[in-house]
């Protein structure tokens, strides 16, 4: 049977929402586990097209600044204040998550592979998505809560002025994340029977 104690830890992992800047591990804990997860996560024809920008204290806090910037200029100013109270919110966390794919591996391998051409950028978000779980999965274990946020391609060029990020380093997803202050919202399940099918 599958280890219980990795099935748990699937189970436990959750969007949280509300998350503080309390300190839980060290940044070196934090790098290395970062490191780690990219180092061992796979992808396809061991492409290792996946890049992570890993932002802690006030570089956090600026990717949240630059996010409320941008949003402020398209958002109506009447319906703004909940915009600005999700920023808070991401913001007042430990840190941040980037989650990037390199687009020149995945031209490199279109014309290695001149048949498999179509798919690559589709199993490069298959890895992505798969990098984006094992991190939040193992955040969780550590004691931290976070969530998964779209604000690409919105913020696209000005996080990458600001971090100097290669031109070919296509940002997927954002990863605010800190010590938890309060639990996940309910969540319901379709059933199963709909879902998965067992022929014996």
């Amino acid at each position: 049977m599958m280890s219980q104690s990795f099935l748990e830890s699937i189970k436990k992992r959750r969007s949280i929402y509300g998350i503080s800047k309390e300190p839980v591990r060290s940044n070196d804990e934090l790098e290395k586990l970062v490191e780690e997860a990219v180092m061992h996560t796979p992808s396809a024809f061991n492409s290792q097209s996946a890049r992570v920008v890993l932002l802690l204290g006030e570089k956090h806090n600026k990717l949240w600044d630059i996010t409320e910037e941008t949003l402020k200029a398209i958002v109506k100013e009447d319906s703004f204040a909940s915009t600005a109270e999700k920023m808070a919110s991401f913001r007042s966390g430990y840190g941040t998550v980037l989650f990037f794919e390199d687009e020149n591996v995945i031209e490199g391998l279109q014309k290695q592979f001149e048949s498999y051409k179509d798919k690559f950028p589709q199993w490069s978000q298959h890895s992505s998505g798969m990098l984006q779980f094992v991190i939040w999965t193992a955040l969780e274990l550590e004691g931290y809560g976070a969530s998964l946020q779209h604000y690409n391609p919105l913020i696209d060029e000005k996080v990458g002025r600001e971090w100097g990020i290669p031109a070919s380093w296509t940002l997927i997803a954002q990863m605010p994340f800190g010590k938890p202050t309060a639990g996940p919202n309910d969540k319901s399940f379709e059933p199963l029977e709909k879902r998965v099918q067992v022929f014996k």
